[in-house]
């Protein structure tokens, strides 16, 4: 079981011990052709929840704006990083986006679970990490749904600062899968 931790911020967190073949993909011909800029990649941080919106948003990712040599940060805030059952769902959920990831576009993952405000814990993390981008689904609430009750992209769009924070609309029910 991976240690709790806290930072200044009052949030905990658990790293996600994702397996080693995830982590460090062997090199690839292509790889090694890759220099300067391009080679060092970027970090972007993909909030992720168990919804099809934020399936939906890690796939526009891997589609749109990864590259080769990036590192994607999965992020995933939960109400408690001390529920077993909770962490097994969510460290699930990473691992087979972390496979995805590395089998759809070649790109390196790492995850961590976070405790606490969605919204929050998501402006704490880009702060940390300086990613490239943010990126987020969105609810699937209609717009005075959200007005009414809030939302956490609502919440990160208007308070990171560190970087830029992309919401991808969710699909709608006919749509076919990104990937």
């Amino acid at each position: 079981m991976e240690p709790v931790m806290e930072n200044e911020e009052h949030f905990s967190w658990r790293e996600v011990k994702l397996p080693s073949s995830i982590l460090e993909p062997e090199p690839e011909p292509e790889l090694e052709r890759e220099k300067g800029d391009r080679r060092r990649g970027r970090d972007i941080l993909i909030a992720v929840d168990h919804g099809p919106n934020s399936k939906h948003a890690f796939d526009w990712a891997l589609i749109h704006l990864c590259r080769l040599a990036d590192t994607i940060h999965l992020l995933h805030a939960v109400s408690s990083v001390n529920n077993e059952i909770v962490y097994e769902m969510s460290q699930g959920m990473m691992e087979k986006l972390a496979v995805e990831a590395l089998e759809v576009a070649m790109i390196r993952s790492e995850a961590r679970i976070v405790e606490g405000d969605a919204g929050k814990a998501i402006c704490v993390e880009a702060e940390r990490l300086k990613p490239a981008a943010v990126v987020m689904g969105t609810r699937g609430r209609s717009l005075i749904q959200s007005v009414l009750q809030g939302s956490v992209s609502e919440y990160c769009f208007h308070h990171c600062k560190s970087a830029p924070v992309i919401i991808v609309p969710g699909k709608e029910a006919g749509d076919a899968s990104l990937i």
